[in-house]
């Protein structure tokens, strides 16, 4: 987990991406050896799994487990600390401060991390289904 794309990969995969083809898009241009050595160590560590697409068996679709989401307020975090110190926030991760103003820190990562758990659920769901 100390190498530089492990956590770029838990990142896509906590916005949304879920395929090889959608996790190779992601701006920093990981290479497609690289990403499947990733995401094989990601499963392997217990921090991500994989499920078949419902309309092409041939694809998998990679979520985060429990451990994986816990990982959510190191990468809040280092991006909340990019934005301050380096005035730079990737647009990736903007929407994760886009939140009430009310909302200090600690109830943001909370309110995300429930989110994905509910995203998860929804994907989960799906497989049932089939």
């Amino acid at each position: 987990m100390g190498d530089r794309w492990s956590l770029v990969v838990v990142r896509d995969i906590f916005n949304g991406k879920k395929s090889f083809g959608e996790l190779l898009e992601s701006p920093e241009k990981i290479s497609s050896s690289v990403l499947a050595n990733r995401l094989k160590l990601l499963e392997n560590k217990g921090i991500a799994k994989h499920i078949f697409s419902i309309e092409d068996k041939k694809v998998k679709w990679y979520y985060l487990t429990d451990r994986g989401i816990d990982l959510y307020p190191l990468l809040y975090e280092m991006v909340y600390w990019s934005e301050r110190n380096l005035d730079a926030v990737q647009l990736i991760s903007k929407d994760w401060f886009n939140r009430d103003e009310t909302f200090d820190a600690e109830k943001t990562i909370t309110f995300n991390q429930n989110k994905y758990k509910k995203k998860r659920e929804r994907l989960l769901e799906l497989q049932k289904l089939v």
